[in-house]
């Protein structure tokens, strides 16, 4: 376990979590904000990476476990990614359908914030969202973070439109 709030504990991923990951992965409702459900392939792919994550940085997006049910109902956590020609920790999100507009991204991004504080370390955190997804949006803003910038990345043929919210540790 890497992280445990009151509902959720987060861990890393594991190979026996493919089929959980595929159908929250799969879900074209899920993943409106890339204009398409993943192939098993590309679930494949997205496993394989959060797994390299781990051995390159000791961190990556995590399986969210609902305490209640046991069952795994999205992924958390702190990546690296590019902006404005740096490395960047953001914290992402995705949370199996079923399990929206209940609270469970905002605690698992605010725990994953305190976490890249705390443990990692990180003056600043960072989410980046595309224009189209209000609701992760509205998850940043009450993780307390504020719109740094945005910028067009090209993705699946498309140019899209991203916002880059951020957080300062407190006391920075």
């Amino acid at each position: 376990m890497i992280l445990e709030t009151p509902r959720l504990t987060l861990r890393r991923l594991e190979e026996t979590d493919f089929d959980a990951l595929a159908a929250i992965l799969r879900d074209p409702e899920v993943m409106y904000a890339y204009e398409h459900g993943f192939s098993r392939e590309e679930v494949r792919q997205w496993l394989d990476r959060q797994l390299e994550r781990y051995a390159e940085y000791g961190f990556g997006l995590w399986a969210v476990i609902e305490k209640a049910s046991g069952e795994l109902i999205g992924q958390c956590g702190v990546t690296m990614q590019d902006w404005d020609g740096r490395e960047v920790p953001e914290i992402g999100y995705h949370l199996r359908r079923d399990r929206w507009r209940q609270g469970f991204a905002a605690e698992a991004a605010s725990a994953c914030r305190d976490y890249a504080f705390r443990t990692l370390g990180f003056p600043e955190v960072y989410s980046i969202i595309r224009e189209n997804n209000l609701p992760s949006q509205r998850v940043a803003l009450r993780n307390g973070m504020s719109v740094r910038g945005s910028f067009v990345k090209r993705y699946y043929g498309m140019d899209m439109l991203h916002f880059v919210f951020s957080v300062r540790r407190p006391g920075r």
